[in-house]
């Protein structure tokens, strides 16, 4: 009979991308293995057009919905890449073999109020690998994975016409406004830019990608809203490059190995969450160093403690663009959209 292996991790987009090395590992490292994913119906959509999951479980709040159907399938074992109190609940509830992820708490804390170096030099993927070392399957250095439905796939044919030869997709939201590139600070950065910019977020970030688009005109598309999470990774995956705040849509434009600028507010790189590529492939990581006051949080917060907001205002849009106009040369993609 063939092992049932139950992966979970409940939330977020950026996280779940995440786990998809762990999900290709058992699939692939343990023959016959069925995989199932436990995760929140908001996020279902992730994870559905996986061809490694055998099944995706969802609930909306509690574990409780959940549980007769995860009691009928007699899991062989339990990865548990969340680690709160809903998936402890799901392990005590099963009652079958487990591992679970450690979240080093104390060690983010530490960097985070006292500002010491503690956090290992280990992303957090190797870390979710090292969870399901009980089951002795490893990384293979392949990096991430995601998949687009077929249904989903954007034609750039329906773009305006100078963006059908190559664009940049500039990811304009985030979870948190500390983690956001400021308007300003994104035309700036675009100005810069060769290539035309298709603005990517969603509803919410519409307003804020409306003042970059009408600032600078026809050579950047304001995309926010109007596409729905798969169409968004979609014109990412098809982006010559991708520059991106520290969130979900960077995690899918790692997954696509595509060339990424990963701009870092109050977060940083150390807390283990940068893009995960394969070796070689280009990566600039665009932060403001030596800043006392970062990290201010391991998430964010709606306004900057400090009141200046200089992790980002501060940002090297020079050292940006040059990375970019750099990749747009070498793939011979150059529109001088301005």
């Amino acid at each position: 009979m063939a092992r049932k292996i139950l992966i979970v991790r409940f939330s977020s987009i950026g996280d779940i991308v995440l786990t998809s090395p762990v999900v290709r590992a058992v699939k692939q490292q343990l023959p016959g293995a069925e995989v199932h994913f436990l995760t929140k119906e908001t996020y279902a959509p992730v994870l559905q057009a996986n061809p490694r999951i055998d099944k995706v479980i969802t609930i909306r709040k509690k574990v409780g919905e959940a549980l007769p159907e995860l009691r009928s399938h007699r899991y062989n074992f339990i990865i548990d890449l969340h680690n709160n109190l809903r998936s402890w609940q799901v392990i005590l509830a099963l009652g079958r073999p487990f591992s679970r992820f450690n979240k080093l708490n104390l060690r983010k804390w530490l960097l985070v109020r006292l500002k010491l170096r503690v956090m290992p030099d280990v992303h957090i993927v190797d870390r979710y690998l090292k969870t399901a070392a009980r089951l002795k399957v490893s990384g293979d250095g392949e990096g991430l994975e995601f998949y687009i439905p077929e249904g989903d796939e954007v034609d750039t044919g329906r773009l305006p016409e100078q963006f059908r030869t190559g664009y940049v997709a500039l990811v304009t939201g985030g979870r948190h406004k500390t983690k956001i590139l400021p308007a300003e600070k994104m035309i700036e950065i675009c100005r810069l830019l060769r290539l035309p910019v298709v603005l990517l977020g969603g509803p919410e970030d519409r307003e804020r990608a409306g003042i970059v688009a009408e600032a600078l005109g026809s050579g950047v598309l304001n995309a926010c809203g109007e596409f729905s999470l798969m169409q968004s990774a979609s014109l990412v995956k098809q982006a010559v490059a991708v520059v991106s705040n520290d969130t979900g849509l960077m995690h899918i434009a790692a997954a696509f190995h595509k060339p990424v600028v990963s701009v870092w507010g109050n977060t940083v790189p150390e807390l283990g969450m940068y893009p995960y590529l394969k070796a070689g492939e280009p990566h600039l990581v665009a932060e403001v160093r030596n800043l006392s006051c970062r990290p201010c949080s391991k998430i964010g917060f709606e306004n900057c403690p400090k009141g200046h907001f200089r992790c980002m205002m501060d940002q090297n849009s020079r050292e940006i663009a040059d990375f970019v106009n750099r990749l747009s040369d070498a793939t011979g993609q150059d529109n001088n959209k301005m």
